[in-house]
């Protein structure tokens, strides 16, 4: 494989344990791939934890200031994933969404990517770098940091594997299966032997 994209999602990075589970995961495909980028979410529950402070202060906060607030989640956990694989001793640097060129519209809290600029990725692919990218967030035209809504770090690890024509794009995910409901949030649900394309979809839209 030439390129491959990551996605390891809040519960996966979210403590310094699996942060060590996931450098090896990222590690063992970078044996596979020439270049490998790897899309992280906010640690655990940062991102409730920064949504309740900032309601403890405001019963309203501004969208625009959630996003800066809520955008610093995930720069923890690449910055820390970055280091991490440095002192394993492959080469990484962190990225933020906007430094990825990923650029969006304005709608603060629930923005869509409209365009991705490459070339910084590319370069330090080129260098020999893991790319490690914020998932769920952009900047919009004026220069603003956007974030991208539920979801949104698959949302990015999709768009960066059609921006980057990326051999493959793999999200992990935490869970054994494909589940009725979120299991980490409704203790019934059922984890599902056998599901169509079409159910698979209509879960995964109900999930946006």
């Amino acid at each position: 494989m030439n390129t491959v994209v990551l996605k390891f999602g809040g519960t996966s990075v979210a403590d310094n344990i699996k942060l060590n589970v996931v450098a090896e995961k990222v590690i063992s495909l970078k044996k596979e791939a020439k270049n490998v980028v790897v899309v992280v979410s906010a640690q655990g529950k940062t991102t409730n934890q920064l949504i309740k402070e900032a309601q403890e202060l405001s019963a309203i906060p501004e969208e625009r200031e959630m996003d800066m607030l809520l955008s610093t989640g995930e720069q923890i956990t690449a910055s820390k994933l970055s280091i991490l694989l440095n002192r394993k001793g492959y080469p990484s640097i962190s990225l933020t969404g906007w430094q990825a060129g990923i650029r969006t519209n304005s709608i603060h809290t629930n923005a869509k990517i409209e365009e991705i600029y490459t070339d910084r990725m590319k370069k330090e692919l080129e260098k020999g770098n893991i790319v490690v990218v914020t998932g769920f967030q952009g900047l919009d035209e004026k220069q603003d940091i956007t974030t991208l809504g539920r979801g949104g770090s698959d949302t990015t690890a999709v768009a960066l594997q059609v921006a980057l024509k990326a051999d493959k794009c793999y999200i992990f995910s935490d869970v054994d299966g494909i589940y009725s409901a979120d299991p980490n949030m409704i203790t019934m649900a059922k984890r599902l032997d056998e599901i169509s394309f079409d159910e698979m979809q209509e879960v995964a839209d109900s999930r946006c």
